[in-house]
């Protein structure tokens, strides 16, 4: 089904953008370990909440926002995709700015470049995104955009950092023993102010 402009400025008006991309942190974690088990259990992942081409688009958007480098993989190889669905499932108010925002992307593409957001090139997506990603003011038109973009971002970095991938990334250690505390190091104080040496 197409949309038109003002169909989609509705649906994206229709509930409130800030409540629907709010999560608790346990949902996130939960979320990201079903995506997890899913990508471990080798078969195909089937998306529970978006169409094939919902979930093409929300592949293409979280790889451009933490794509692959020289030092791990990107939003796709964690897994992001199939935690944003996992995020969707069962989440009403999440959905409707979900899919309002991932139309507002196509749209915006079929305006400028008469194709689809998935079928533009990459500088073509790259333009859209560089408009509502909030480094320069977004003209008005773009403001639904602009605040799906930022939830998006903010949903495939939780999705990304709470993965394997992201952890490993971070060169986080989790908890370690530490057998012996000898303190703050002097030369820290000294920075904060908070030795008289």
């Amino acid at each position: 089904m197409a949309m038109n402009r003002r169909q989609l400025l509705q649906l994206l008006g229709s509930a409130p953008l800030a409540a629907g991309f709010a999560w608790t942190e346990a949902e996130a974690f939960e979320a990201s370990r079903l995506a997890r088990q899913a990508r471990e259990g080798g078969a195909a992942f089937t998306p529970q909440f978006f169409t094939p081409d919902e979930y093409a688009a929300v592949a293409v958007l979280a790889d451009l926002i933490i794509p692959p480098d020289e030092r791990s993989g990107g939003a796709s190889d964690a897994g992001v995709p199939e935690f944003i669905d996992f995020m969707m499932v069962d989440q009403p108010a999440r959905q409707v700015p979900m899919r309002g925002g991932l139309a507002w992307l196509d749209q915006e593409c079929n305006a400028r470049f008469a194709k689809p957001f998935v079928a533009a090139s990459d500088d073509e997506r790259r333009q859209v995104l560089d408009d509502i990603s909030g480094l320069e003011p977004a003209r008005a038109d773009q403001s639904h955009g602009v605040a799906f973009f930022r939830s998006f971002r903010d949903l495939t970095a939780t999705g990304f950092w709470t993965s394997r991938i992201g952890i490993d990334d971070l060169q986080y250690m989790g908890n370690t023993l530490v057998p012996e505390w000898n303190g703050c190091p002097e030369e820290a104080l000294r920075k904060l102010g908070l030795t008289g040496g």
